[in-house]
């Protein structure tokens, strides 16, 4: 397969695409360039001219807010087929936060004309578009509610909760548990108490880095998924 179609192809599996004529997807296509970053490299920073569109083709980016003393904040971890700098797309205001690579990543780069001008003869895609940078608010509005009506535990048991699990159970954090500390706003010790806490609770088991979850309910329970019985 030409590398074109794969370009298309990757495109045509992100929602914002998906519905797209073939002629507007191939004039995209030949706008868009691929890019392979090294873990933890810096796909763009705070500041920085929001002038393209990414789409993550593999691997891992997660989106971090850093403070003036090096403390951080993770905002949010994408991974295949999830897109960066949609919110730029409205009003091609400047980066709001870094973007660094969890592992090594594969992205899609579009420049932002090349979307705005699609979504300009293409309502569906204008529509889309607006439903990506709303279900963005909602992530962040969520996120500053955990973080200041749950305690750290709570938080901590949200993350386990809502990323990537296997049929053993096992979690795919793709962080160590200095990075969940700075996804929940917390610090390394403070992590590992709690995870230690839900281990001798039966909740979960720890392998070193890893994470299987061994009572879904009673954990979801106690971050307030939902109502006990």
């Amino acid at each position: 397969m030409p590398p074109e179609a794969n370009v298309e192809a990757a495109l045509r599996g992100v929602g914002l695409f998906a519905d797209v004529s073939e002629e507007d997807l191939t004039e995209l296509a030949a706008n868009a360039r691929v890019r392979n970053f090294p873990r933890r490299q810096i796909v763009f920073s705070r500041g920085d001219p929001s002038d393209t569109l990414i789409v993550v083709l593999s691997g891992r980016v997660q989106i971090i807010v850093r403070s003036v003393d090096g403390g951080e904040l993770i905002l949010a971890v994408l991974g295949e087929g999830d897109v960066l700098g949609e919110p730029s797309l409205a009003d091609g205001g400047p980066r709001s936060a870094d973007a660094q690579t969890a592992d090594d990543t594969t992205l899609l780069i579009i420049p932002r004309e090349a979307v705005v001008s699609l979504a300009r003869h293409d309502a569906a895609v204008a529509m889309t578009m607006l439903a990506y940078v709303s279900a963005t608010l909602r992530r962040l509005t969520d996120l500053t509610e955990d973080l200041v009506f749950l305690d750290l535990p709570r938080r901590v048991a949200k993350i386990l909760l809502g990323a990537p699990t296997g049929a053993d159970g096992e979690v795919d954090l793709a962080m160590s548990q200095e990075q969940l500390a700075h996804r929940v706003g917390g610090t390394r010790q403070s992590v590992n108490g709690a995870l230690r806490g839900f281990e001798r609770r039966g909740w979960i088991a720890m392998h070193g880095r890893r994470v299987t979850i061994q009572q879904a309910d009673a954990l979801a329970r106690f971050a307030g998924e939902v109502s006990g019985t």
